[in-house]
C-alpha cells in the first residue's frame, strides 16, 4: 500500500529546520535527544527513538533514524529491526524528503552500499541541513573507508551551517575525523578542538583528536590529554572503550606492553554482554599485544568465546577480520573453518558484503589463518597484496594498521627459517595455531 502524502503547510519542523511527519512536540524532543546521542556517540540513542515512537507511533523521521541506528551498527541481529521500522514508515504519510530517506534505507538493505551513498548524496544535495542523512553518509563512508568522503561530503554542507545551529559540534567532529583520515593532522585537531569547545562531552571529537595525535606520532601528550579529559567520556559505553583502545594504542608506541595489557583488563574486556564494536577493539588489541610478545593467555579463549556466534555471519569484512583474529589467537580451528566457509557462501549467493569480502575479506583472513599456522610465506603473500584496497575493509588507518603489523610479523619469522605449515592447502588453512 503507498502512504499519501503529507500537507506540508501544517507539519512541523525539527531543530534543524526541516519538515516532519506525524510527530508532536514531546515526540520531537526525544527524536533530537536519540539523534544528539548517536552524533556524540553518548547516551543510548535507541531508547530515546522508541520513547519518540511511544509519544507519537506515526512519526516517519523517528523510524527512519530507528533503522539507521541498527543499520550503521555493523551488526547483522539489527537488520531485522530496520526491515520493520521501514515496513511500519512506508505506510505513514511522508513528504518527498521522508520518501527519499525510505528509499535509501531499501537499498541498504539490499546490501547496496554505493548506490545508498548516491542516494544520500542527493538527499543532501538538496536538503543540506538533514543531520540524520549526513551522519548516516558518514559511516557508510567509514565502512567503506572512503577518506575522501568522509571530509568532503561533510565540507560540502558546511556553508549551509552555522555554529548556533543544534548539532553543529557533531558536524566538526566528523569533519575532523575525515580531515584526518586524509592526512590534514593540524587542521583535523584544530576542527576537533572546536568541536569540544562547544561540546565537551562529544566522544566523536575526542576520537577524531585521539587519532591525530595517534598519526602525529604523539603519544605521551596523547596519554596527558585524554587523560586530563577522561570525565567527559568515560563510562558511556563502547564509544568510552573505544577512547580506551587508543590509550592503549598510546601506550604500545612508548612500548609500555604491560599498560596496555592492564587497560585490555580493566576497561577493554570488562563488559559482560559487549557490542560488536567493544569485540573488535579487543580482538585488535590482543593481537597487537601478541605479536609483540606479550602471551594474552586465557583471555584469547574468553574472547573467542564470545565471537563464536558472529562465526557465519558474513556480514561484514570488518567484523570477520576481527573474529578470525580472536579464533586463531584462541585455536579455535573449529570457528576459522566456520568462518572461512561462510565467507566462500557469501561469493556463491552474492548479496550484501560480496565484493568486499572477494577483494579484501577472504584474502585478509586467509592470511590471518595462515599465519596462525605458521605458514608465514603464505601469509606474506596474501597481506602484500592488500594495501592497496584494505580501504574496502572499512575503520579508520590506525584500526587497518593490523595488517601492516602481520606483515611485518610474518616477513621477520620468515627470515632464516623454513616454512613450519602442516599440510597448507590452498584457500583455507589444516591448523591455526599461533607459534
Amino acid at each position: 500500500m503507498e502512504a499519501a502524502a503529507v500537507d506540508a503547510s501544517n507539519t512541523p519542523r525539527d531543530a534543524r529546520g526541516t519538515r516532519i511527519s506525524g510527530a508532536n512536540a514531546r515526540a520531537l524532543d526525544h527524536f533530537e535527544d536519540a539523534l544528539s546521542c548517536w552524533q556524540s556517540w553518548t547516551g543510548d540513542p535507541h531508547a530515546a527513538v522508541k520513547r519518540a515512537l511511544d509519544a507519537a507511533p506515526e512519526f516517519v523521521m523517528a523510524f527512519v533514524l530507528e533503522a539507521q541506528l541498527h543499520l550503521c551498527s555493523r551488526d547483522p541481529a539489527g537488520v531485522g529491526n530496520a526491515h520493520a521500522a521501514l515496513a511500519r514508515a512506508r505506510l505513514l504519510p511522508q513528504n518527498g524528503r521522508e520518501r527519499m530517506h525510505l528509499a535509501v534505507i531499501a537499498t541498504q538493505l539490499q546490501g547496496e552500499i554505493e548506490r545508498s551513498r548516491q542516494l544520500l548524496a542527493a538527499l543532501l544535495g538538496e536538503y543540506p541541513r538533514d543531520a540524520v542523512a549526513l551522519t548516516a553518509a558518514h559511516a557508510l563512508d567509514h565502512f567503506l573507508g572512503d577518506a575522501a568522503s568522509l571530509r568532503e561530503r561533510v565540507a560540502a554542507v558546511m556553508p549551509h551551517w552555522s555554529s548556533a545551529d543544534t548539532g553543529y559540534h557533531a558536524l566538526l567532529a566528523m569533519l575532523a575525523f575525515g580531515q584526518e583520515e586524509c592526512g590534514d593532522y593540524d587542521r583535523a585537531g584544530d576542527t576537533a578542538l572546536r568541536a569540544l569547545a562547544i561540546n565537551p562531552y562529544d566522544i566523536r571529537a575526542h576520537h577524531a583528536y585521539c587519532h591525530v595525535l595517534e598519526m602525529q606520532a604523539k603519544p605521551r601528550e596523547g596519554l596527558r590529554w585524554m587523560g586530563m579529559r577522561a570525565t567527559y567520556w568515560t563510562g558511556r559505553g563502547a564509544s568510552s572503550t573505544h577512547v580506551w583502545w587508543h590509550l592503549a594504542l598510546y601506550h604500545l608506541q612508548l612500548g609500555s606492553r604491560r599498560h596496555a595489557l592492564t587497560l585490555y583488563d580493566r576497561c577493554i574486556a570488562g563488559a559482560s554482554a559487549p557490542a560488536l564494536s567493544e569485540l573488535i577493539d579487543a580482538s585488535a588489541l590482543l593481537w597487537r599485544l601478541q605479536l609483540r610478545g606479550v602471551d594474552p593467555g586465557a583471555r584469547w579463549q574468553v574472547l573467542a568465546g564470545r565471537w563464536k556466534q558472529h562465526a557465519e555471519d558474513a556480514f561484514c569484512a570488518f567484523n570477520d577480520l576481527h573474529a578470525m583474529l580472536a579464533f586463531v589467537g584462541a585455536r579455535r580451528d573449529d570457528c576459522a573453518w566456520r568462518l572461512l566457509q561462510a565467507q566462500l557462501d557469501r561469493l556463491a549467493r552474492g548479496g550484501s558484503n560480496r565484493g568486499m569480502i572477494r577483494e579484501v575479506g577472504l584474502p585478509a583472513c586467509q592470511a590471518i589463518a595462515a599465519f596462525g599456522a605458521g605458514d608465514y610465506l603464505r601469509a606474506a603473500a596474501l597481506l602484500r597484496s592488500l594495501p592497496e584496497v584494505s580501504h574496502r575493509l572499512g575503520g579508520s588507518h590506525a584500526q587497518r594498521g593490523l595488517i601492516g603489523l602481520t606483515l611485518d610479523a610474518a616477513l621477520q619469522r620468515m627470515r632464516g627459517r623454513r616454512r613450519t605449515a602442516r599440510r597448507p592447502v590452498p584457500g583455507v588453512p589444516i591448523s591455526i595455531h599461533i607459534h
